[in-house]
């Protein structure tokens, strides 16, 4: 028999034994497989055939789709896709045929050749990135759906966890020891396959079936009856008014309305600035200190994702006993921290034991944060418009990493090289987040939502019917 105390440990994991974690689980593997593959092995690919590092860094820009996915995610909430969701309904229709254009993507990319023409791996890096984060923007719905809010902390963990897999191991590890020995085209193709993976997963798993909360559905009814008056408007004229009320004006009226919104968003933004520094050239950094392929494959994606997957661990343990928002600041307070032993490393130069230490404590700070900041994303989002209101909440969080991270390279180069004072400058800028997230702690603790657990009385079909895209 298990001591008391042993019991009491084990119990903090309880979450993490229901089945829906392993759907997850695939589905976050599924979501990370593509960013290595136009994130952090492409700018070794790219630097590796001489391309500088201004021009690495402005490769982030591509990755604007991640930023701005907000902007068609109103369409993944409303619109059927032809067949995909009459037969696997509404999240898991559009995750299927998100996942059949991302193998095609991907392996488009893998044919694209840097030496001969960026542009072309460009444009091929875009349609990976648009399809990437259209995928993003079901699975986030799908995840936060299938769960209760009790559970988004264990549940994000899990989502992050599989995450990791596909992209940190397979699509990051695996994708630099393929390029070792096939070459980089060949990795990229092989990796295609991942994807099947996420398919399965989601023919495997049941459709999401939450409602709405009853007050959200009633305000929406009471908007559309105020159209049905206008007499004069034609019928479709009526009803395309109404489906762009619904699906575009009313997510964000809906999230405006509630206390403190403005200061959450501008927090969601800064939070991770110095992070999306750090992410962006921290190839480029160990490939200038001499390491080689292999050797980044070991340290920067074996130990590191060793530290990161217990990092997550640990973050949906914390969220769960002490909260979303203690658990945020402590965990942003350590990442701004462990971003300084990357200035250990850039003093130390090409010591392998210092750049383990350097990538495994970053890691499990990046761990903890990431968990908590998802969490806390979810926790924000209105059941009726959680594609729509997910995805304008990671997107916001996404433009600064994205945009931010595309100056990284012209700091470098404009401080000479000095990798030190680059990557102090980035545990500074870590920092920025912190005091806003004070100010949210103490005015606003709990999430601004509506109830999640109110079930609707109006019938949800009802607006299905009346915001349908006119034909």
């Amino acid at each position: 028999m298990l001591p008391a105390w042993t019991d009491r440990f084990l119990q903090w994991f309880t979450p993490y034994k229901d089945r829906r974690m392993l759907t997850l689980l695939a589905l976050g593997f599924s979501s990370g497989l593509p960013a290595p593959l136009v994130f952090s092995n492409l700018s070794i690919w790219l630097r590796d055939v001489g391309v500088s590092r201004t021009d690495i860094g402005l490769f982030a820009l591509a990755a604007t789709p991640y930023a701005i996915n907000f902007l068609w995610a109103p369409l993944v909430d409303r619109m059927r896709i032809p067949w995909f969701s009459a037969r696997f309904g509404r999240r898991r229709g559009w995750a299927l045929f998100t996942q059949c254009l991302l193998m095609l993507a991907i392996g488009l990319l893998a044919l694209t050749d840097p030496a001969e023409s960026l542009l072309l791996m460009a444009m091929a890096v875009l349609f990976v990135t648009f399809i990437s984060a259209t995928q993003d923007i079901v699975i986030d719905a799908y995840r936060i759906e299938v769960l209760e809010p009790h559970q988004y902390g264990s549940g994000s963990a899990a989502a992050i966890w599989g995450w990791h897999l596909g992209g940190t191991l397979i699509g990051g590890a695996g994708g630099l020891y393929l390029a070792a020995f096939f070459g980089w085209h060949a990795a990229y193709l092989l990796l295609a396959g991942g994807v099947l993976i996420g398919i399965t997963a989601v023919l495997m798993s049941p459709e999401p079936n939450r409602a709405p909360p009853a007050e959200t559905l009633a305000e929406e009814q009471r908007a559309l009856a105020v159209l049905d008056r206008w007499a004069g408007l034609p019928d479709k004229q009526r009803r395309l008014l109404g489906w762009l009320y619904v699906t575009l004006l009313a997510p964000l009226m809906e999230f405006t309305r509630r206390q403190g919104w403005l200061l959450i968003l501008i927090f969601i933004f800064v939070f991770k600035l110095g992070d999306a520094l750090l992410g962006r050239m921290s190839g480029v950094f160990y490939r200038e200190l001499g390491f080689s392929l292999t050797q980044i494959a070991d340290v920067a994606k074996i130990y590191g994702l060793s530290a990161n997957l217990i990092g997550i661990v640990i973050g949906g343990v914390l969220v769960a006993r002490i909260g979303l928002l203690k658990a945020l600041f402590l965990a942003g307070l350590a990442t701004a921290a462990t971003n300084l032993t990357y200035s250990w490393l850039a003093m130390s130069g090409q010591s392998y034991w210092v750049f383990v230490t350097a990538v495994a404590s970053d890691n499990f700070t990046t761990g903890l944060v990431t968990v908590a900041l998802v969490a806390y994303l979810s926790s924000l989002c209105n059941s009726a418009y959680t594609a729509t209101q997910y995805a304008l909440l990671a997107s916001l969080a996404n433009l600064a990493r994205i945009w931010f991270s595309a100056s990284s390279g012209w700091m470098v180069d404009s401080l000479d090289g000095d990798w030190t004072i680059f990557f102090v400058y980035c545990a500074v800028i870590a920092l920025i987040g912190l005091p806003l997230l004070l100010v949210i702690m103490k005015y606003y603790p709990q999430p601004p939502q509506p109830p999640q657990a109110v079930v609707a009385k109006v019938d949800p079909q009802a607006i299905d019917v009346v915001s349908q895209p006119v034909k």
